[in-house]
């Protein structure tokens, strides 16, 4: 049974104390081009009552949403006259599933996933692009050391799987090797831990940098009786490797969107979103204390760790946080292409950036984070 976190807002009646009413900020007039998004449904009414939505996670509790925690808890959705709910993911959850069910109305993957899903009907739209870049690593040990993908011929190579293996896949086949050839590769489904690689069962093992890559320099080096240190590691950046493809994003149903006032509920959740991420960015202890507060599986270092490296893959947004980087949209669908992730390009509307363009309109303070600068996290033995 998937386990879910529903994290329940106050009613209107606290903001209406506060500020006199809760209404909904209308969304802006917007100049989108061949489509826009009108601001309809609640905008500009008293909200006598909270919008309720859901939103689908790809995993647990962790630093990784943390923007997302952060607008429940300091109340931005609330303003927003929204009542979110936070799914929490599991191996055996596939948001793309959930949100073209209906079970949710906003979801979070990694773009080739939901390219997948939509390739196979799933009428799901990327509304915004909130990671930037990729997180993906490939890490091996510097005393048996996997420098590059052409050193992988003839090893033994880790990845999860379950649609996280096609940056690596891709790379693999451009180096002429068939990750699905025994004779080229032994490709190993992981856990999603390093456990294998801490074991010395892989020569090198997928993480992601804000999560799995820190797990090793948790742990203890029975050789010096201390933490593990990045010189003992080799790590390859699929960002610099030429395959990074773009992660997470949020995506809802087409056909939801269609909707009358659905468009407007979506200016504002994502204008929440961004503010709480905007929040985990200045306020950064603050934003670790409400991950904590929602029960993660690790501890304060680990979600430390997590939001500094998360921080990395969001800001600076050249474009503005949310909004989508053709360049880099067009290199995910091409690796996606080459590396039969999906047979062609998607079809126009895959993804649009008109919506997350109006929830920066709602807005203010430092939508790019061009100055933004990331601290120094000190891990502790088990992320603790």
């Amino acid at each position: 049974m998937k386990k879910r976190t529903s994290l329940l807002l106050t009613g209107c009646a606290l903001l209406i104390l506060a500020l006199g009413a809760c209404v909904a900020p209308a969304a802006p007039a917007m100049d989108t081009g061949a489509e826009e998004a009108p601001a309809e449904g609640a905008a500009g009414d008293a909200c006598a009552e909270l919008t309720p939505v859901s939103l689908q996670l790809q995993w647990v509790t962790q630093s990784q949403f943390a923007g997302y925690f952060a607008a429940v808890d300091q109340g931005f959705y609330a303003e927003q006259c929204l009542d979110v709910t936070i799914l929490e993911g599991a191996v055996d959850i596939v948001p793309q599933q959930v949100v073209a069910s209906g079970q949710a109305e906003f979801g979070l993957a990694w773009v080739p996933k939901v390219l997948a899903s939509r390739a196979e009907g799933a009428d799901l739209v990327n509304i915004a692009q909130v990671f930037q870049r990729s997180g993906t690593l490939e890490v091996s040990w510097a005393d048996a050391p996997v420098e590059t993908i052409a050193d992988m011929a003839g090893k033994k190579i880790g990845t999860w799987g379950f649609g996280n293996e096609h940056e690596l896949f891709v790379a693999m086949r451009a180096e002429g090797i068939d990750p699905n050839n025994p004779d080229d590769v032994t490709v190993i489904q992981q856990s999603f831990d390093m456990l294998a690689l801490l074991n010395r069962e892989l020569d090198a093992a997928q993480a992601m940098i804000y999560n799995e890559y820190a797990q090793v320099l948790e742990a203890v080096n029975p050789d010096t009786g201390e933490l593990y240190q990045p010189s003992d590691l080799v790590v390859i950046d699929f960002n610099d490797v030429g395959t990074a493809m773009l992660q997470d994003h949020v995506f809802a149903r087409e056909a939801w969107l269609a909707e009358e006032g659905n468009e407007d509920i979506a200016i504002r959740f994502l204008a929440a979103s961004f503010k709480g991420w905007q929040f985990c960015r200045d306020s950064f202890d603050a934003c670790v204390r409400v991950v904590l507060d929602n029960g993660p599986t690790l501890g304060h270092s680990h979600m430390s760790w997590q939001l500094n490296e998360i921080n990395k893959l969001i800001w600076p947004s050249p474009e503005g946080i949310g909004v989508l980087d053709q360049a880099l949209w067009d290199q995910t669908v091409q690796v996606s292409v080459d590396g039969g992730v999906i047979s062609e390009p998607p079809s126009e509307g895959a993804a649009r950036t008109d919506l997350a363009k109006a929830a920066l309109e709602l807005l203010d303070g430092d939508l790019m984070g061009d100055s933004y600068t990331p601290i120094e996290v000190e891990l502790v033995e088990g992320g603790e």
